[in-house]
C-alpha cells in the first residue's frame, strides 16, 4: 500500500483559541511531519498541517475522522495531497 503525505488547513473556533493545545492534540494522534500557523484575518490565525498516512490506515478519510473530534476547531480543509 503507498503512503500519502496531506497538508490541512485547520480553523479554530474563534481568535482566543489555544492553538499550541490543538497543535499538541495533533501530534498526539497523528504522523505529523510539519505544523505551523497562518494569519487569516483581524487576528484569527489557521493552523497549516502536514501528515503522513496510507492507504491501508483510510487515507485522508481517517485523518479526517481524527480531526472531527478536535475541540476547539470550526473547520479543516484538505488543500493538498501527493501519492508517495
Amino acid at each position: 500500500m503507498g503512503k500519502i503525505s496531506c497538508v490541512y488547513k485547520i480553523s479554530p473556533e474563534d481568535a482566543d483559541t489555544d492553538l499550541e493545545q490543538i497543535k499538541e492534540e495533533l501530534r498526539e494522534r497523528l504522523d505529523v511531519e510539519d505544523i505551523g500557523e497562518e494569519e487569516v484575518a483581524f487576528g484569527l490565525k489557521a493552523i497549516k498541517m502536514s501528515c503522513i498516512t496510507t492507504d491501508e490506515e483510510g487515507g485522508t478519510d481517517a485523518v479526517e475522522e481524527e480531526l472531527e473530534k478536535l475541540e476547539n476547531v470550526q473547520s479543516f480543509e484538505l488543500e493538498h495531497f501527493d501519492k508517495l
